[in-house]
């Protein structure tokens, strides 16, 4: 499979996902963190498909597309790693959806991110949140959800925290 139908088959997944996603916290309460803006095209998705829902950006150096920059109060600068964690203490209420698009090529490094962000991401979702990830997430609170149709297994992600 060439690069472009690779990437194409992502993005097709990675849309599937986070519309499922958001039709399945209908009934839930608290915001959205996006973990990553890039050019924020699925920030835009987001915003256009939960218009009600406030949606937390977390982005180290923002630089989106000019109609897709969120309002400042929404917008949370800085390293993940420095700002991700005391997360729960600026936002209203535990999350009903999180997004994490952060993947790189790096297998490695990967692999250190997705272990952190499931470790860190539990405590900040209302119990029956979802998580949409590029990365798989390993961590008990957490639980695998298949992709919806057509989407092939290992494409993108989907977990639910488990109601402990």
């Amino acid at each position: 499979m060439s690069r472009l139908d690779s990437f194409i088959r992502r993005l097709e997944a990675q849309r599937a996902c986070l519309d499922f996603a958001c039709a399945a916290i209908a009934g839930l309460p608290g915001p959205v963190l996006e973990l990553g803006l890039g050019n924020g095209r699925t920030f835009d998705h987001l915003r256009e498909r939960l218009p009600d829902r406030e949606i937390f950006v977390f982005e180290r150096d923002p630089r989106p597309h000019p109609a897709c920059w969120p309002d400042p109060d929404h917008l949370i600068r800085g390293d993940l790693a420095d700002t991700l964690p005391g997360a729960a203490a600026r936002l209203p209420a535990p999350a009903a959806l999180v997004h994490a698009d952060l993947g790189t090529g790096d297998a490695a490094r990967n692999a250190r991110l997705a272990a952190w962000l499931a470790a860190t991401l539990p405590p900040l979702l209302v119990p029956g949140g979802l998580v949409a990830s590029d990365q798989p997430l390993e961590a008990a609170p957490l639980e695998p959800l298949p992709p919806p149709p057509p989407i092939q297994p290992g494409r993108y992600f989907l977990y639910r925290r488990r109601r402990c």
